[in-house]
């Protein structure tokens, strides 16, 4: 059985957009069965924990001997058991592989930035004199990827783990009204979360949140 590791809780914020939902959505498309260990601040601190994940993170991914960490990676492992997240000719492999990499390294980082000033400095001068910088180049990078993806459903020519891994992305600005400007990618980030298997996983991340909130 699948195992992969998710937080007992986390802020209001970040319920929703925590990187165990990616591979609940990759599992959940893949149709392969998992559960979840959920983790409290002593067990991500622990030596136990650090030895799997050294950063203290989750999720991580166990099945048998194996053990992985790093979002993108476990997705990518899924993924390549599952004719739906990945084509089974090498090309159309190699560009949904493509967009994955390009969701977490030419895209992610800069939405970061900005989450981590919003959420976690709002009140520092710096982080407010830095925003409108962040802002500009997220700004350059919607309108480019707006522009690849053009009038397309998807970045390719159906959903691959690329699409799930871009729009995952996209809800990391989620507090702002940045996607408004670009109704193409809204509409394709709306596209991706409205399927059964992306709903399935989100209600899966935030149910052992509503029970404590209850």
């Amino acid at each position: 059985m699948i195992t992969i590791s998710a937080f007992q809780w986390v802020p209001p914020f970040a319920q929703g957009v925590v990187r165990d939902l990616r591979v609940r959505w990759a599992l959940e498309e893949a149709g392969l069965p998992y559960q979840v260990r959920l983790i409290d601040p002593q067990v991500q601190t622990s030596s136990e924990y650090r030895a799997l994940q050294p950063f203290g993170q989750v999720p991580i991914y166990q099945e048998g001997n194996l053990t992985l960490f790093e979002s993108g990676a476990i997705v990518l492992h899924i993924a390549s058991r599952s004719e739906g997240l990945l084509p089974t000719d090498e090309a159309g492999k190699a560009r949904a592989t493509m967009w994955m990499f390009a969701a977490l390294n030419s895209i992610e980082i800069y939405f970061q930035n900005l989450a981590e000033i919003d959420f976690f400095y709002p009140g520092q001068e710096w982080g407010q004199q830095h925003r409108p910088d962040v802002v500009k180049m997220i700004q350059t990078r919607l309108g480019e990827l707006a522009t690849c993806l053009g009038s397309r459903e998807y970045l390719e020519d159906r959903f691959t783990a690329g699409d799930l891994m871009m729009s995952t992305v996209l809800r990391i600005l989620r507090h702002t009204d940045l996607l408004d400007g670009y109704p193409t990618l809204k509409a394709y980030k709306e596209r991706c979360e409205a399927r059964p298997a992306f709903q399935r996983a989100l209600a899966a991340q935030l149910e052992p949140f509503q029970k404590r909130q209850a």
